[in-house]
């Protein structure tokens, strides 16, 4: 099994990937060969002694900025690592590509190189979410912002492969965010949404409203992109604001820091509960291909994590059997 990363990807790129990969190797069995793509001379800077027998660099010349639009990047970074990981991909010299860089770079190449699974209308980005009741994954989170009712149904069918075979969540019970719970409530698209869901979805447990999308009894909530996107970047906003403050009030007083002394094992597991790169990227959900997609800020944990993933994606015919699902629902559209 080979899988390729983008070393120049992420906010701590090459080292975090490096690292996370190293890390890697202990984690995998000896079959799992690790690819690096990238400017060569950074990353070969970054071992001060000879590569591991199991990890390889691919020279990519080409690097993809935030400037770069996604739509163009095929064309006019075609030696960048993204583009060349997908490529590999696409060729089956490797079984799955790992970037923490540009998404929609990522996200376009992906579409455009690897095609949709037969059957999918949109691909979908998925982001995992732990929870003190248990993981979520979160879709769409921006891939669609102008979804239709079939589109958040395959969203739905996606979802739920992703969380049964990446983090073991078997029958994973669905929920449909939306502005109130009863059946009536939001748009023409959700409205007409939630009945597809529940004619289809035995899983299907209603909507959900936001203030119950973390102790919901639903494993999959879905939304369109437009949706998903705010809730998520609120999110990010909301507890890097909250965790700020905190460590503000903290430094006012010594009773404080005596007290939070004390309850530092509480911060810590709930720091832990919480912390994405516990569990690393997120699929991309519809490409025919493994393509996942890590935070921008990963660290080498995430990195190892999106590794894993990455490993279980192909060891789980992830692919396959989301070829499967969607072809036995092509009519309802």
């Amino acid at each position: 099994m080979k899988i390729a990363l983008d070393a120049m990807g992420g906010d701590f790129a090459p080292t975090a990937v490096i690292k996370g990969a190293v890390e890697a190797l202990s984690c995998t069995p000896k079959n799992v060969e690790l690819i690096l793509l990238g400017n060569k001379d950074l990353i070969q800077k970054e071992f001060s002694s000879l590569l591991p027998s199991r990890i390889s660099i691919h020279h990519c010349p080409d690097s993809i900025t935030f400037q770069d639009r996604a739509s163009t990047v095929v064309k006019s970074k075609p030696d960048s690592s993204i583009v060349q990981g997908i490529k590999m991909v696409k060729e089956n010299k490797v079984n799955g590509f790992i970037s923490a860089g540009h998404t929609g770079a990522v996200l376009a190449a992906s579409l455009l190189i690897l095609g949709r699974i037969p059957g999918v209308r949109r691909p979908a980005l998925g982001v995992y979410i732990p929870t003190n009741v248990g993981g979520k994954i979160l879709c769409d989170v921006g891939a669609n912002p102008d979804a239709k009712p079939f589109h958040l149904f395959q969203f739905a069918t996606m979802g739920s492969h992703y969380l049964d075979h990446i983090e073991g969540c078997k029958h994973p019970k669905i929920g449909l965010v939306n502005i109130g719970e009863e059946s009536n409530k939001g748009s023409d698209l959700y409205r007409e949404t939630y009945k597809i869901f529940k004619d289809n979805l035995p899983n299907f447990v209603g909507n959900v409203e936001g203030r119950n999308l973390l102790d919901s009894e639903a494993n999959v909530l879905i939304c369109d992109g437009f949706v998903g996107n705010t809730l998520l970047k609120f999110a990010e906003s909301w507890i890097d604001i909250f965790g700020s403050e905190i460590r503000t009030k903290i430094k006012e007083k010594l009773s404080y820091k005596f007290g939070a002394f004390l309850l530092k094992p509480v911060f810590e597991d709930i720091r832990k509960n919480y912390d994405y790169e516990e569990h690393g990227g997120v699929p991309l959900l519809g490409v025919n291909g493994v393509s996942i997609i890590a935070h921008g800020s990963a660290g080498c944990k995430s990195i190892k994590n999106s590794i894993l993933a990455a490993k279980k994606c192909i060891d789980e015919n992830l692919i396959e059997d989301t070829k499967n699902s969607i072809s036995n629902y092509l009519e309802l559209n």
